[in-house]
């Protein structure tokens, strides 16, 4: 009968989360001070279990992002749709798109996807010869839309598992693949192009400025948004299974 009850409990709680995520919430709210690991039945694994060994650190983490995200991030985003036209974000989107297709061309050679490496390549080239010069994404117009590969994904076709989760500041969720994956990335383009492009301050805007304002633009999650107390576990197991998903595909 403990057994049962202690499940029940779970089960409310673990419908009380879901239920907060359909819920729109008007603020932030604090932290809950216990998760639902701590009603779980001893020696049982909890319904929404992952990998976290530094959980209470990720977790500090994740509230700090909130606050970068609510006082700082979502401010300048909000200021970048105020003085921006519609037709002029759509140009920086398409351009960042474009540009994304070195990643996914060189994952997907890695990962043994002749499709979606041929898929890079076209994209590439058909926006920026029709598209002056990637500004608009003619090849999704013309039913080509992307195919994404990262690093993360590559790692994880060749069996590497995903290690601890982990909150990066200000980035969010990932887990030691992923980051790993995500510097390499990161080296990538940027080791790629000559230094006489890279050391320049229109690339380094545009890399460390622009496009992590216009990937925060097109991002429509929120911070304590759900509305649910367990926010935190339900975007760990939901980026972890989304990630799963990613390398299976």
């Amino acid at each position: 009968m403990i057994q049962i009850g202690r499940r029940l409990v779970v089960l409310v709680l673990l419908a009380a989360a879901l239920t907060g995520c359909g819920s729109t919430a008007k603020g932030p709210v604090e932290p809950p001070r216990i998760t639902l690991a701590d009603v779980a039945p001893p020696n049982e694994v909890y319904p929404l279990q992952v990998y976290d060994p530094l959980g209470p650190i990720n977790r500090s983490i994740y509230t700090f992002n909130a606050g970068f995200d609510r006082y700082f991030f979502l401010p300048v985003v909000r200021g970048y749709v105020a003085v921006t036209p519609e037709f002029v974000r759509n140009r920086v989107s398409d351009f960042f798109d474009t540009l994304k297709e070195f990643n996914n061309f060189y994952n997907s050679v890695f990962q043994l996807k002749p499709e979606s490496a041929g898929r890079a390549v076209l994209r590439f080239v058909v926006n920026v010869m029709f598209g002056f010069g990637g500004l608009y994404d003619i090849a999704a117009a013309r039913g080509i839309p992307p195919l994404p590969e990262d690093f993360g994904e590559t790692l994880g076709y060749w069996g590497a598992g995903p290690g601890p989760f982990l909150v990066i500041p200000v980035l969010g969720p990932s887990n030691l693949r992923d980051g790993t994956g995500l510097l390499v990335d990161t080296l990538a383009a940027y080791y790629v192009l000559p230094p006489e492009v890279t050391r320049t301050i229109a690339y380094n805007a545009l890399s460390y400025g622009l496009r992590p304002i216009d990937l925060r633009y097109r991002t429509n999650f929120r911070y304590y948004g759900t509305g649910s107390p367990f926010e935190y576990d339900l975007v760990r197991f939901l980026y972890t299974k989304k990630r799963e998903l990613d390398i299976e595909r």
